[in-house]
Parts: structure tokens; C-alpha cells; sequence
């Protein structure tokens, strides 16, 4: 029996309708973040959009290239690996976007009073977070990697990223009040990125609850375009 480090030529349409949408995904972050910097003089927002966008596109460049290369080329150990280590690296840049996507929040809605604890729990939760991602234990260069320590790193990120649910339901009498569609999108986000979490390398088709979730983030980025064509 062939080992993986064989090319698998496989041609299986649901991988091929994934690797379309990664590609259209990409093509979109690319293009919203020439958008915003090219605004960027408009707001320090706008500039943070930016920023954001950047950072959500790069981050997952490293995790979906090699997915289309597979997706078209079939498996190999190396595109294997760099999947690997993709996924760490936008593990990472999946929570710097929610720190920034909080200070987005404090830029826009400075009239908005909160308590400092919500900032520092965002903090402490991220970094935790980010530290969780870099143990080994992850497994991240193995296919089967480490449903436990899945669990692990994700508590801290589901608390990051419940602060900027909460933040973004407060902003409904303000005068960017349609920034509050922010936190259903968030919510679509990690309803739909848990499940791949926990089942997906024992429910394969689980993973596809991916393109939901990846929708979600390219409506959070609209609803930044929005804002930035009304400044």
C-alpha cells in the first residue's frame, strides 16, 4: 500500500468546490484590503480595517494554498506539512483579528462606556490562547492532530471572541448602529468553527461547515467597507 508521501490524485467535487471558494475568498481579502489602506487617510477605523484585513488574508493564505494545491494536485507529505503549518499560523491571526477587531470597536464608539475588565479578559484570553497554539502537543504537522488539545486552545479563543460579541450588541441607538450586525457574524463564526473542531478529523464532511464560517468573515468585512464608504 502507497505511503501519503505518494502523490494521491484525487478529484473529489466537494474538495473542488471548497478550493473555487477559497480562491474567490482570497481574491475578495485582497481586494477589500487595497480598499482600505487606499482610505486609510480617511479614519484611524479605516486604518485598523486595514490592518485587520491584512492580517485575516495572510494568516490564511499559509492555511488554504496548500488546501487548493491539494484540492487540484492531491495529497502529498509536503503540501501535508505546510497544511500543518498553516493551521497554526492562522490560528495565531484569527485571535490578533479579534484584538483588533476590539480596538476597531473602542475607535468607532468612544461615547460607548464600558468596564476595563472586558479589555483585559480579551487580552489575557488571547494571549493565553496564542501560548496554547505553540505547544507541540498540538500536533499540528499530524493528520490525526490532538482533539483534546483542540479543545484547549479554543476555551480561551471562544472567550476573546465573546467580548466582541458583547461589545458590538451595544452599539444599536449609535450613529453606525449597523455595526451591531458584527456580533451575528461572530456568532456564525464559532457556531460553525467549533463543530470543525471537534469532528472533523473523525466526520470529514464536518469540515465544510468551514465556507459558513470563512461567509461570516467576509460579511464582518463588508459591514467595514460599509462603514468606510460613509465617513
Amino acid at each position: 500500500m502507497n505511503k501519503i508521501t505518494t502523490k494521491e490524485k484525487t478529484r473529489n467535487p466537494g474538495k473542488l468546490f471548497e478550493a473555487i471558494f477559497c480562491i474567490i475568498y482570497l481574491i475578495f481579502i485582497l481586494i477589500t484590503t487595497l480598499i482600505f489602506f487606499l482610505n486609510s487617510n480617511k479614519s484611524p477605523a479605516i486604518q485598523l480595517f486595514g490592518l485587520l484585513t491584512l492580517i485575516l488574508g495572510a494568516g490564511d493564505s499559509f492555511h488554504l494554498v496548500p488546501r487548493i494545491l491539494i484540492a487540484f494536485k492531491g495529497n502529498s507529505s509536503k503540501l501535508d506539512w505546510y497544511s500543518g503549518l498553516g493551521l497554526l499560523i492562522s490560528s495565531i491571526t484569527m485571535t490578533i483579528f479579534y484584538i483588533i477587531l476590539y480596538y476597531i470597536w473602542k475607535t468607532i464608539f468612544p461615547e460607548i462606556t464600558i468596564s476595563p475588565i472586558i479589555g483585559t479578559i480579551l487580552w489575557i484570553s488571547a494571549i493565553i490562547r496564542i501560548v496554547l497554539c505553540l505547544f507541540p502537543q498540538n500536533n499540528w504537522f499530524k493528520s490525526e492532530g490532538n482533539p483534546k488539545w483542540g479543545i484547549y486552545r479554543n476555551l480561551p479563543f471562544l472567550i476573546t471572541g465573546f467580548c466582541d460579541f458583547y461589545l458590538f450588541l451595544l452599539v444599536g441607538s449609535t450613529p453606525f448602529a449597523f455595526l451591531w450586525w458584527m456580533s451575528p457574524a461572530i456568532l456564525v463564526s464559532f457556531v460553525c468553527y467549533i463543530p470543525v473542531v471537534l469532528f472533523s478529523k473523525k466526520y470529514p464532511a464536518v469540515g465544510m461547515l468551514m465556507i459558513p464560517k470563512t461567509i461570516a468573515y467576509m460579511v464582518m468585512i463588508g459591514l467595514g467597507l460599509m462603514y468606510c464608504s460613509l465617513i
